[in-house]
């Protein structure tokens, strides 16, 4: 979230897609209802089923699942045509002034410039800024292997907005083509439906009037698509455009499905970062010094223009982090220990894990508190490369269907026989028996205590894979092994070696000094050893340690800041300053400079937040300043201080996101219809699809023309709750969400039983027959869609016995990845629908 969960209470207009916090976040909704009853906000719902959310909603909207690039790229083209637009915040808080070379094509054919049709990749080479004194110079794609092309120091720009080759107006024809009347054709929203919703959302910035603010909360509904990192980018672009990021009830807010999604991911969660988002050392990296080179960023903007471009501390993050790693070991003498540093030479996201065990490239895996056959498409797949493999290690507090793959319906014994993957479990706790920090959705990391101890012989997470750790190192030290130094000089200086206090880890996330560090312009100094009030004090040179200096803040000498609950709130605004805390340094809304104007004065002042105080030649306010405390507005920093432009990016350059600068509705992998803007490039085209002999996709001509998504109920928590009687008592028993329409054609009463069948596998339930799934007009096409809950599976207690086919539901979801979080495509695929 760049808010958070509170600050929903803040907002005038919200648009809620590819969530259901009702039914999922139900505690954090009733932020969303506040907003509603005090402030007489506006809520915009867009979702394929009428959900419980959808009942709170001033309008409700059903959409095709996949097509949510289409509807927000017609609101783009709404606001764009309407002038919804501040033009203060457009130019000078976003790069809608800046020139892109010449060279770049949008993509009306389905690709933007640079495509490799072979190798289904892009040159990226002219997806860049034109600097000053290089107009006229094309660029062109380079040949053979190039290097990776890098910003320009001193962009060409211009606040008229009119050239051609303006982002503005690159935006501005890019998304025209995204008409009421096209939006229609792919969405099946009818597009005087569209426009009202339109209107309602960017009416908050009707004459350009700053006033008012809207937010949009999302969920997996959009991540879980082959384009669905571009989804979240058209929510930002919009944002952007309206000028409601940094601002109290604004910003883009992703809502977490479990409580520590967040931590996880500040946590390098994924293989494709270090702790604090650092990039991943790649074999092109022969030392820190071209690590950092490649890694650190410099400003790009106008060169009248200031940024204050804070990824340029990369090498002071990165060495305080590899103090953190190998302490003592990690010396200037030897690049701080960085070639210790596991470097990436292909991806390994989860579904590309699953199918390098399948393949045989790896052996062996150890799950801790992840049902990995519930969880990935194409479940069968899964349970096949389990059956390959040579070890499975599961960390859980109930067998499940990862432990006991075997298991899976249709496998024989004779089957079972011939398996040879050894099985270990181990006996994990609970949450209930942890202690430990929470990050929840809006970054505020939260200590939480143990009530219970565990059971038996379960042990804390912690206490095993420090054992698993040290009789590995304790193997390394008798026998010696290859590249040998990253485990025998990894830092293990706990208390407790063998059951490592995790508040002593918490602290070394934080980070100290490991000597006399001073800041100049405070002329502050912490003393070696001591913890470090902020990452403003890390260094490069080895004098500071810190795990995650996004962390860096969170336990100071004053003590853990996360165990604070103190509730006041003098701004009235939800900050609640003294609660936990929230990364970066307690700040709760990212980029709140961006909530004041070009002066530094607040463009709402019944919401202040954060503004420039000329008697104190500082930035104050009720929130902490996002932003570098002295800069005088004069000196036009950017507000998007992670950004090398200092500005927010409607137009992404050097394919920081693979698949292109602006998001492009594609079609999913298995669609009823071709790309109604391009048939003939109708997909995402680097989206990865995968082509073992367990992968299979469905086409309409194989009769597979119903569209299926999968969803969670309240009632149950994902795979875990079928093992707690009362849950299993609420919702017994697996359903398929099927439209009236569509059941009294098949002659179909709620009940009875369905079979679902994809071009991978069937699954039988009963109907639910309901209305709040309708059939839609697709491209000219009458088309349905039905709905699936995920919970059920062949592990459980004996209340639903009988009850379920034991099938898991992503038995029928396909091996499909977005190219740019690698996120699988759960929520729109191909089925058939039969009466068993």
């Amino acid at each position: 979230m760049t808010n958070g969960w509170v600050d929903i209470k803040n907002t005038d207009m919200m648009v809620i897609m590819g969530g259901n916090p009702a039914e999922n976040h139900p505690c954090g909704f009733k932020w969303v209802v506040e907003a509603k009853r005090n402030r007489n906000a506006k809520i915009i719902v867009v979702d394929p089923r009428f959900t419980r959310t959808a009942t709170q909603a001033d309008q409700f909207l059903q959409i095709r699942a996949g097509s949510d690039i289409a509807f927000l790229g017609g609101m783009i083209n709404f606001a764009i045509q309407s002038k919804r637009y501040n033009e203060e915040y457009l130019v000078n808080y976003t790069n809608a002034a800046f020139v892109v070379k010449d060279g770049f094509k949008l993509p009306e054919d389905g690709l933007y410039s640079g495509f490799d049709q072979n190798a289904k990749t892009y040159d990226k080479s002219t997806w860049n800024y034109e600097e000053v004194g290089a107009a006229g110079t094309q660029a062109k794609p380079s040949a053979g292997s190039p290097a990776p092309p890098t910003l320009p120091p001193n962009v060409a720009y211009d606040v008229s907005l009119q050239h051609p080759r303006y982002v503005f107006q690159l935006l501005k024809q890019q998304y025209s083509r995204y008409t009421p009347e096209m939006v229609e054709r792919i969405t099946g929203i009818p597009k005087d439906q569209a426009l009202e919703a339109w209107d309602t959302f960017t009416s908050i910035r009707q004459n350009g009037d700053m006033k008012k603010v809207g937010t949009i909360i999302y969920a997996v509904g959009w991540t879980q698509h082959s384009s669905g990192t571009q989804t979240i980018r058209t929510a930002a672009m919009i944002q952007l455009l309206l000028g409601n990021v940094g601002r109290a009830g604004g910003g883009v807010n992703a809502l977490r499905g479990h409580s520590n999604i967040q931590g996880a991911t500040d946590m390098a969660g994924v293989f494709d970062i270090l702790p604090g988002y650092l990039k991943m050392p790649t074999p092109a990296d022969t030392d820190l010094k071209a690590y950092l080179t490649r890694t650190t960023p410099n400003a790009s903007k106008p060169k009248e223009w200031d940024s204050f471009n804070y990824w340029s501390n990369t090498p002071a993050f990165t060495v305080s982090l590899l103090k953190a790693l190998y302490s003592d070991a990690a010396t200037k003498q030897n690049d701080f220990a960085f070639n210790w540093l596991p470097k990436i030479d292909r991806k390994y996201s989860w579904v590309e894990i699953w199918d390098d065990i399948y393949n045989g490239k790896v052996k062996g895996m150890m799950a801790f508190g992840m049902n990995g056959v519930m969880i990935g498409p194409n479940a069968k797949k899964n349970i096949e490369a389990l059956k390959k493999a040579d070890f499975l290690v599961v960390c859980e507090i109930y067998p499940d269907e990862t432990s006991e793959f075997w298991r899976a319906p249709g496998t024989t014994p004779d089957e079972m026989k011939k398996i040879n993957t050894t099985v270990y479990r181990l006996p994990g706790a609970g949450f209930a028996e942890k202690d430990g920090t929470f990050v929840n959705s809006a970054r505020w990391l939260q200590w939480k205590w143990a009530a219970v101890p565990p059971p038996g012989d379960c042990r804390l997470d912690q206490e095993i894979l420090a054992r698993i750790f040290l009789k590995v190192r304790e193997k390394y030290q008798k026998e010696g092994g290859k590249f040998a130094d990253p485990i025998l000089k990894l830092s293990w200086n706990y208390t407790n070696p063998y059951n490592p206090s995790l508040a002593e880890v918490a602290k070394e996330l934080n980070g100290k000094a490991l000597a006399d560090v001073t800041d100049q312009k405070t002329n502050t100094t912490i003393k070696a050893d001591q913890q470090l009030p902020g990452f403003a004090f890390l260094r490069d040179d080895g004098s500071t340690m810190s795990g995650n200096w996004l962390f860096c803040g969170s336990w100071t000498e004053a003590g853990a800041l996360t165990h604070r609950r103190s509730p006041e709130d003098p701004s009235g605004l939800g900050i609640h300053p003294n609660w936990a805390w929230s990364w970066p340094m307690n700040r709760r809304v990212l980029y709140n400079r961006a909530s004041c104007d070009l002066n530094g004065k607040p463009w709402d002042p019944d919401r202040k937040q954060v503004w420039w105080s000329e008697a104190k030649q500082k930035w104050v306010g009720n929130d902490v300043p996002d932003f570098k405390a002295d800069s005088d507005p004069k000196t036009r920093m950017g507000p998007f201080i992670m950004n090398p432009e200092g500005v927010g990016r409607l137009f992404v350059p050097i394919g920081t996101v693979a698949d292109g600068p602006f998001p492009e509705h594609y079609e999913p992998t298995e669609s009823p219809i071709a790309n109604p803007l391009h048939p003939n490039q109708s997909k995402n085209p680097i989206a990865k699809r995968f082509t073992s002999d367990a992968d299979k996709y469905g086409t309409v001509e194989q009769g597979f023309n119903i569209i299926c998504t999968t969803y969670r109920l309240t009632e149950h928590y994902h795979y875990w709750t079928k093992n707690n009687p009362m849950n299993v008592q609420l919702v017994p028993e697996p359903f398929v969400e099927i439209p009236a329409e569509l059941a009294d054609q098949m002659g179909l009463r709620g009940g009875e039983k369905v079979k679902v069948s994809s071009a991978r596998a069937e699954y039988i339930a009963k109907a639910m027959v309901t209305k709040r799934i309708k059939g839609m007009m697709i491209d000219g096409k009458k088309t349905y869609q039905i709905g699936i809950p995920i919970h059920w599976g062949f592990r459980g207690i004996a209340e639903d016995e009988g009850k379920t086919a034991k099938t898991p539901v992503n038995y029928l979801s396909p091996a499909v990845i977005d190219p740019d979080a690698y996120t699988p495509e759960f929520k729109g695929f191909l089925v058939k629908l039969e009466k068993v």
